[in-house]
């Protein structure tokens, strides 16, 4: 399933423009795949993200190091603040909450929160991880 909301670029004083595009896959569902179109630019910046880290930053702060989360603007919650950080850089974003809450609640119907686990084969991801070693 995908969603693509409307998304600020928090640079100083001035907020750039820009769409995220977020796909959940049942088969990876632990992770929302962000990825950051700036408008009239090409290229996409993709982020992995955690579908329960996202779901508690709209509730309070959350993260620390490379991805730190937050909600913004009051009782209403209007928006989701992201900050993030590579060796390449860092940004802050700023989300809709409306449409992050939309979107979270969709993955929650192709897979509830506590039946991840149930998705995935660990036979068979163990034995991926020690055919690679």
């Amino acid at each position: 399933m995908a969603s693509e909301l409307p998304v600020r670029l928090l640079v100083s004083h001035v907020s750039v423009s820009m769409r995220v595009a977020l796909r959940y896959e049942a088969d990876d569902p632990y992770v929302v795949r962000a990825a950051f179109h700036p408008l009239g630019r090409g290229g996409t910046v993709e982020w992995f993200l955690s579908r329960d880290m996202l779901a508690q930053a709209l509730r309070g702060h959350i993260g620390q190091a490379d991805v730190r989360m937050w909600p913004t603007g009051g009782a209403g919650r209007e928006a989701l603040c992201i900050a993030l950080r590579s060796p390449a850089g860092s940004a802050l974003l700023e989300l809709p909450a409306r449409g992050e809450e939309s979107f979270l609640h969709e993955t929650r119907s192709v897979v509830p929160p506590g039946a991840e686990s149930s998705r995935f084969d660990l036979d068979a991801g163990l034995a991926q991880l020690l055919a690679g070693s």
